[in-house]
């Protein structure tokens, strides 16, 4: 059975802003409200916060409560993250299935938010891994031409878009605290586009996966990861956070994720481009580079015991990534490996 599509917001809309993980808007305002203001004079939408919206520590509880009263609000047409963050596997068990089924409604998201796209897919409603109101909407400068169109699409039109390939990106934050971070935007660096393995043949599914963290988390609790026979003939699409996670760790939740039996369900397998700097870890651009290389790696080696004849496409601009596209989470992604194209269904 395929997910459904939620009805589309219209310009002049209410949507509901949301923090289902960290409260941050109540602590680096500025990107916040520049990226509501965005969602204003851009989109012309209405955006609405809740009361956990801008709290920091609130708790699963109030933060479930949010999401319960934004997806019954009639007047609210779609619901947008604030930002991730690192708990939100802990709202899951307070939120009401019957009540969400009742008032399906797009969700954008993506980060820690792979927890409620993962729920939302349990549902049968189709979910947008992708967008945040403080990082893509709060771009410094202004949103990169990719990620804004994307996101139209998304927010306002359903069926078939393309994703484009970019030849620049950038992957080195500046201080939120900062007025001078926002007085311009981030400088791009060249990259090359897509790099594809087994490009022999078309693949069309049902899209499922996220932040390849927060999924070791959900198989570890096991919790809203279903038996392997649901994922058959899906395309899977993975990403790595600001966390920048080890090669091998990468490697390893893969490869427990092939002894699951999950890997070989999934006949294509797209790859976000990885960060490889922050704050954290402040790379410089060669070693950067060398980490991007060596997650590839590692999960070439995973698929090639597990999936080897998936079709792969790396550097896909989704997840911790500018620029970002927004990949639809439960929606039909089409990727034509001869064509070196990849179509997904908003």
């Amino acid at each position: 059975m395929f997910p459904l599509y939620p009805p589309k917001p219209r310009p002049g809309d209410r949507v509901a802003v949301v923090s289902p993980s960290s409260g941050l808007p109540g602590v680096l305002p500025r990107p916040f409200e520049l990226g509501l203001r965005r969602l204003e004079e851009e989109f012309g939408l209405v955006p609405v916060e809740y009361p956990a919206t801008r709290k920091m520590g609130s708790s699963p509880r109030e933060r479930a409560d949010d999401l319960h009263a934004a997806f019954a609000d009639p007047s609210v047409t779609a619901v947008i993250s604030s930002i991730g963050g690192d708990d939100q596997i802990t709202v899951l068990p307070h939120l009401d299935r019957d009540l969400i089924r009742a008032h399906p409604k797009p969700f954008f998201g993506y980060s820690d938010n792979t927890n409620l796209l993962a729920w939302l897919w349990n549902c049968g409603i189709v979910g947008y891994h992708g967008v945040s109101v403080m990082v893509e909407l709060g771009r410094p400068g202004a949103m990169h031409p990719l990620t804004a169109a994307s996101l139209r699409a998304a927010l306002f039109t359903s069926g078939p878009y393309e994703l484009s390939g970019t030849r620049e990106f950038n992957d080195v934050d500046r201080p939120w605290d900062d007025p001078e971070t926002f007085r311009n935007a981030p400088p791009m660096r060249p990259c090359q586009g897509w790099t594809w393995r087994n490009p022999d043949r078309v693949v069309e599914g049902i899209s499922w996966g996220g932040n390849i963290e927060i999924l070791s988390w959900l198989l570890m609790a096991d919790r809203e990861i279903r038996e392997p026979e649901a994922y058959e003939g899906c395309v899977l699409f993975v990403e790595t956070s600001e966390d920048q996670p080890r090669p091998e760790d990468v490697h390893g939740i893969l490869r427990s994720m092939g002894e699951r039996g999950l890997l070989r369900r999934f006949p294509a397998v797209l790859v976000g481009r990885a960060k490889g700097w922050s704050f954290d870890r402040p790379r410089t651009r060669d070693e950067g580079d060398a980490y991007r290389l060596a997650l590839r790696e590692a999960v070439l080696r995973a698929l090639d015991v597990y999936a080897p004849d998936a079709v792969v496409v790396f550097d896909v601009d989704l997840g911790h990534t500018d620029p970002q596209q927004v990949i639809p989470y439960g929606g039909t992604v089409r990727v034509d490996g001869p064509a070196r194209r990849i179509t997904v269904t908003y």
